[in-house]
């Protein structure tokens, strides 16, 4: 058993988030719009454009990397290079996109629009899995 199972958490969450951005693309352009890609990318698969394919095969392999150094972070597969940086730098982007609820907030006077807010809530939980699983670890993310 895993000795962090916040950092476990963490790749579980960014694991499924792979796998949906793979769903996105088998579910299509209503798929695009429900998930918030954008109108742009919904009528460019409509169009049977390969480039929200590519996009959205390219979000799901970062997001892939990120579960695999979680789980190494946990113990649960081997180490991985730069074990440190990598999960500082994944709980930042989590925790930075997560924060675009606030300068949205203001921007909208006050208000949110729903993709805007649960979009955020959601990375914000994924940054703060990421952080604390990290610090739990962190004595033990030596490569020495």
């Amino acid at each position: 058993m895993t000795q962090n199972p916040i950092l476990l958490a963490g790749g579980v969450l960014s694991a499924g988030a792979s796998l949906l951005h793979l769903a996105v693309i088998a579910g299509g352009p209503a798929w695009y719009r429900f998930f918030g890609a954008g109108e742009g990318l919904a009528r460019m698969a409509e169009q049977g454009s390969v480039t929200p394919t590519l996009i959205t095969i390219g979000i799901a392999l970062v997001l892939a990397v990120w579960a695999a150094y979680a789980f190494a972070g946990a113990g649960v597969i081997p180490r991985l290079p730069l074990m440190r940086t990598a999960l500082i730098l994944i709980s930042a982007v989590y925790l930075l996109r997560g924060l675009v609820l606030v300068p949205a907030f203001v921007m909208n006077g006050g208000a949110f629009e729903p993709f805007v807010l649960w979009s955020s809530v959601i990375v914000l939980i994924f940054g703060l899995a990421y952080a604390i699983g990290t610090w739990i670890a962190w004595p033990t993310l030596s490569g020495r």
